[in-house]
This record gives C-alpha cells, structure tokens and sequence, in this order.
C-alpha cells in the first residue's frame, strides 16, 4: 500500500511538473528577402530599391542613425512628385532643416514590400558626390524597426526576416541598446584616461569613432601629446569642420580595437544632447562585424567576421575628393596639411593620381590612403594643366 502511495505521488508530481513546463511561444523568424548591398568608403552599406511603381531603381544607405526614412530631394524632382509642406524639422551634425513628406508610400525588394512608409525629403547630394554614386534617400528606424535585419559584410547581403524567435550565432556579444528610434549603448574607450560613455550606433558613418568636443575636454581624456589635425566632415545639413587623431582604445563588449582613428567635433546643433552622448561608433568599426539588428528584443548582436582584423586608415593628405557632373573635384583643403603646401586649391580638378588616367573616382580616393607614400596628381585650374607632388602623412 505504501508503495502504491509513492507511486501515485510520483505520478502526479511529474503531471504537474510537465504542466509547468508549458509555454506560448512566438513563431520562429522566418527569411522574407535576400539584398546584396554596396560598400562604400568607412564601411557605409548602400543597397538598392523601388519606389511605389515607379520602374527606376533607387539607391538607399542604410543607416542606423536615421530616425525614419527619406529621399533626395532631386530624385523625388524627378519623379515627378509632390512633398506636402510640414512644420516638422531634422536636425543633424551639419545642421537643421525644416523638410516636407511624401505620405504612405510603399518601398520594393525582391520578394517583400514595405508599405505605409511615410518618406521625409532632403538634400543629399552632398552625400552622392562624396561617394561617387547616386545618392536617392537614406533608410533608417522606417524599415530597422519593422523586421530583424541580417547585415553580413562577408557575403555583402542583407537578410530582411520577419520578427520572431532568432538564435543568434555563437562566439558574438549581444548589445541591449537603448531604443527610442536611435540605439545607443555603452562603450569604453581609453587614452590618458578611461572611460564608460554611452554612444550613438550609426552605421550611416563612414568612420570609426567621433568624439564631440565638450566630451574631450571634459573627460580629459586625450594624451597631451596628441595632435589634432584639420579635416572636413558631411552630414545632414551639408559640410562641417572636424579635427581627426587617435585614441588607444575602443572596447565594445569583450572586442577591442587598438589605436582607433577618431574625429573631434563642436556639436553646435546639439546632436548628442550632451552629457548624454559623448558621440558616436561609425561603420568602419562595426562593418568588422556580422551585425543582427532585432529592434523588436531592443538586441543587436555583433559576431566578428573576415574584416574584424583589416588595418584601419591613418592617412592624411588634407583633401576631399567629391564627383560632381561626371568630374572629380578637389573638395576642402586642410590648412597646413601635405596638400595645401603642396599649392593644391579647393576646385581644383583631378585628371590623374600617380600617372592614372583613369578617372576612376574609387581608384583615386585609394590613392589617397597610401600612408606615408608620395603621391603626383595632375590638376587642371584655369583649363591648364599642373603637377603636384606630396607625400601622405600618418595621423599615429
């Protein structure tokens, strides 16, 4: 009898135990599309689109540091459309600017259509002449907010998956960003000193590391010795003036990255609402990454990839190179920097960088990352042609 009583017992705890492991669980995410993208210069992802039913393909950035998603304003020209007139304003390191909407519009890729997206209109030509392609809109929280989006910088594509249950891959770290319609997490980074900071994850800079001016100083975190060099930066609003060094390091989770390439800037439209930002992480950091963004979970998570090694970019020459009409221009010429006292001017026009004729804009913006090399352009300026010569310093 006794033995039965214990068996009974048995019985029913197992019952029970088996009913307490019971759960709802949502549907396990499932692959809607596959994109390939473009890399552009720092890492910058540009995919391609259709708009509505218009048949012209469009070229996207993708861009974690956009709070919606827009067009150019020449593309929606060309298309023939209408923004409605709003009173709402985008504000960006560069600028801030009053900008109208093209309402409940749908966006196409193979196999999947976005719709009810409702387009802000700006200018980004700037954005296509430093890049050296067209330049039709940026993609941001319209499109990251309504999936679990895969970015693999190996296979350059793009995985757009509908929300659901994901494993993520083994020997990753997954951030738990603060999420409004920007992600922003901790990250630590060290040079006289150290420090815990918060910082915007934007993939839509072609950087790795900006640091605002306000944080510098007041963090003190910069060796003494470091020198800041002048250079030209593009943004929402158009063109802004930075200093570039170097910091020691960069740690995100458990990665590291060692004497990283950081820009200086004065946040004057208050972008980072400082204190609560020192700045932000670019996409020359995290294109090192195979990044899953899951903003349903609030989860980024970051698996290093074939590129988590690849050196980062130390040269200074003091110029931008922009495309512009078919022709590459000289852009801002640093004060001080190889290329100014070589006599190189803003406006200037490039034929030929190290006796390449090519015109080709991506070649001669390679050229112009040669660290310590010499490098002989060939401008044109007052329909003459004229020969530099200058050698590329490092910023370490």
């Amino acid at each position: 009898m006794r033995k039965q009583a214990l068996a009974l017992l048995c019985c029913l705890l197992s019952l029970f135990g088996a009913k307490g492991q019971e759960e709802f669980v949502e549907p396990t995410s499932r692959l809607l599309t596959r994109i390939p993208f473009q890399q552009m210069t720092g890492g910058v992802v540009i995919l391609s689109a259709l708009l509505d039913k218009f048949p012209d393909t469009l070229n996207f950035v993708l861009d974690s540091g956009s709070s919606g998603i827009s067009l150019d304003s020449s593309t929606v020209i060309a298309l023939g459309l209408q923004p409605e007139p709003s009173d709402r304003t985008i504000r960006g390191i560069a600028g801030i600017r009053k900008v109208g909407f093209l309402y409940n519009r749908t966006l196409r890729f193979p196999n999947l259509n976005v719709d009810s997206l409702n387009f802000h209109v700006n200018d980004y030509s700037v954005l296509s002449s430093v890049y050296g392609i067209r330049v039709d809109g940026i993609i941001g929280y319209g499109l990251l907010s309504r999936y679990i989006v895969k970015v693999n910088y190996d296979s350059l594509r793009i995985e757009i998956c509908s929300k659901g249950m994901i494993r993520y891959p083994k020997g990753g770290y997954l951030i738990k960003p603060f999420l409004g319609t920007l992600p922003v997490h901790y990250a630590r980074i060290k040079d006289d000193g150290v420090h815990n900071a918060r910082f915007l994850h934007d993939i839509g800079a072609g950087l790795c590391l900006m640091l605002t001016q306000d944080f510098i100083e007041d963090s003190a975190l910069l060796n003494r010795k470091r020198k800041l060099l002048p250079k030209q930066g593009e943004g929402i609003g158009g063109k802004f003036d930075m200093f570039v060094t170097v910091v020691k390091e960069l740690k995100i989770g458990p990665f590291r990255f060692r004497n990283v390439p950081t820009y200086v800037f004065d946040d004057n439209y208050n972008v980072t609402s400082y204190p609560y930002l020192g700045g932000l992480i670019g996409n020359d950091i995290f294109r090192r990454f195979n990044v899953i963004y899951n903003y349903d979970k609030r989860d980024i998570h970051i698996t290093p990839n074939s590129h988590f090694r690849d050196p980062f970019d130390y040269s200074y020459s003091g110029i931008e190179l922009y495309y512009i009409g078919d022709r590459i221009m000289i852009g801002d010429v640093a004060p001080g920097s190889p290329a100014a006292k070589a006599g190189i001017k803003e406006g200037d026009e490039v034929m030929a960088v190290n006796n390449n004729f090519s015109l080709n804009f991506d070649q001669y913006k390679s050229a112009l990352q040669s660290t310590n090399e010499k490098l002989r352009l060939i401008i044109r300026r007052n329909g003459e042609l004229v020969q530099f010569d200058f050698k590329v310093k490092s910023i370490k």
